[in-house]
């Protein structure tokens, strides 16, 4: 399945979010993820993210589209794919 997953994470946190989703889906924008991703894989992602959250001050969305063909991604200025930034 395709998934966007965003969130608002504490500060101090945020960092060791951005670590643990990075290792499954492709970082786009700051606190923006997205890729294709099974079941138990996003499950996975979710339950390291729950061990580093605190659920009073953070925000996890996850939009789950069952037939990616139905999207449209329409961007406004530069592309960004963090992952490629890297070496």
């Amino acid at each position: 399945m395709f998934v966007i997953l965003t969130y608002d994470i504490g500060e101090k946190r945020v960092n060791r979010i951005r670590k643990i989703v990075k290792k499954y889906l492709t970082w786009t924008q700051n606190s923006v993820f997205e890729g294709d991703i099974s079941e138990s894989k996003l499950h996975r992602c979710l339950s390291e993210i729950s061990r580093n959250t605190v659920r009073a001050e953070d925000s996890i969305y996850i939009y789950r589209v069952q037939n990616p063909k139905n999207i449209t991604k329409d961007i406004i200025g530069m592309e960004k794919n963090y992952d490629d930034m890297f070496i």
